[in-house]
């Protein structure tokens, strides 16, 4: 028999992808957010792979080009900003506000209950029960747990499994249009582009405005800054808030020690092509999140399954982290529509997936030791290309 009640927890990207497709097969979902209020902000920037926006497309109807931005160039600058490579490659971006926002108004709010901390699940072959810090319990058919790389549902059903550090963070930035002089948003428009130098590089691409906003001149532009810190002091000095708290995983835009952000505007000025660094100097809030490698040996548990980040964290220098959440939903749904019997249904979509992930977090480890330990990250290389499946794919 078939599953009639779903509990979704994590309201993010992938989750929300999950609870619209199996909604829409006719199931009973809710979503649970740990967070208690509307979730913003997170990630800044994306790269817009087909698998992201096929949910809103598809079945929503929405217009691709009212949330994202096309650019049709992959462009290298030198340290003096002279282009040294120039080729036509089509991408498209968005923000994570915007795509989340655009999710979360086609799922609607009535199932979507914030403040709800997931602390405990058990599960057999028949339901899986959840338990929130409140004390409340649900019990459910299915449990998809879409609660990110820190999730808690990973924790407790793979304890001795744990992230392991890439040796770097992505600093990121956001920064309006309008704050950037004519000449460096003209020049940076129609492209994403890098720059490359010892042990790092950074990329910058426009992206959808605050309020969404697409129209030349209200764009936001994104930077991703990826640089080398120790695993040890650098990181955890770092990881530590104005407040001297120390982040696991991240800085929110605004914690970061203004030593730290006086540091990496150093940096930019005195390391960056002038386009680049105005870019990085114009960011009022620049934020950082460490690099992790997370790698499950199984997805299913029972009711319970894995998918997005919690199941593989993988780097992003592929752009297909949220791809990929997006894709363990769609194969989900398919899996169940085929099968009648839940457990068959899980059985049959596993080790895609997890052949998926691994083949993914294999890749982007290739391409992150190439920038930050090898130096071999060549421009135009054509492994580099963004994919979900393989580059370009």
């Amino acid at each position: 028999m078939g599953p009639s009640t779903v509990a979704v927890v994590g309201g993010s990207l992938g989750g929300l992808t999950a609870a619209l497709l199996l909604r829409d097969l006719g199931l009973d979902v809710t979503v649970y957010e740990r967070s208690a209020a509307e979730l913003e902000q997170r990630g800044a920037g994306i790269g817009f792979l087909p698998a992201c926006y096929r949910y809103l497309v598809e079945r929503a109807g929405v217009d691709l080009d009212q949330i994202s931005i096309a650019t049709d160039r992959i462009r290298y600058l030198n340290r003096d900003g002279a282009v040294i490579h120039d080729e036509a490659h089509a991408y498209r971006f968005s923000s994570w506000n915007t795509v989340y926002r655009s999710l979360l108004a086609c799922f609607g709010r009535d199932r979507y209950l914030l403040g709800r901390e997931m602390v405990a699940l058990v599960t057999d072959n028949d339901r899986a029960v959840i338990t929130f810090a409140d004390g409340t319990t649900r019990e459910v058919d299915l449990l998809v747990c879409a609660d990110g790389v820190g999730s808690c549902a990973r924790g407790s059903l793979l304890p001795n499994l744990r992230p392991i550090y890439a040796g770097y963070v992505a600093w990121r930035g956001l920064v309006p249009e309008r704050g950037l002089s004519p000449d460096t948003a003209g020049a940076l428009c129609d492209a994403i582009t890098y720059y490359i130098y010892a042990n790092s590089h950074i990329l910058v691409y426009p992206v959808p405005a605050a309020d969404g906003s697409v129209r030349p001149g209200e764009r936001l532009f994104n930077f991703v800054w990826y640089r080398n810190y120790l695993a040890c002091g650098d990181l955890e000095d770092v990881l530590t808030d104005a407040d001297r708290a120390r982040h696991e995983l991240s800085l929110p835009p605004g914690a970061a020690r203004l030593e730290h952000v006086a540091e990496v505007r150093a940096v930019a000025a005195a390391r960056l092509p002038a386009r680049i660094a105005e870019v990085v100097l114009a960011t009022d809030r620049p934020f950082l999140q460490a690099v992790f490698d997370t790698e499950v040996p199984r997805m299913v548990f029972g009711r319970i399954c894995l998918i997005g980040d919690a199941a593989f964290a993988v780097r992003p220098h592929a752009a297909a982290g949220t791809a990929k959440a997006a894709e363990n939903a769609w194969t989900l749904a398919a899996a169940l529509e085929r099968h009648t019997a839940l457990n068959a249904a899980l059985s049959d979509w596993e080790p895609n997936q997890l052949a998926l992930g691994r083949q993914l977090l294999e890749r982007t480890r290739r391409i992150g030791r190439r920038s930050q330990v090898d130096g071999s990250w060549q421009p135009g290389d054509p492994e580099l290309i963004f994919g979900l499946h393989g580059p370009g794919q």
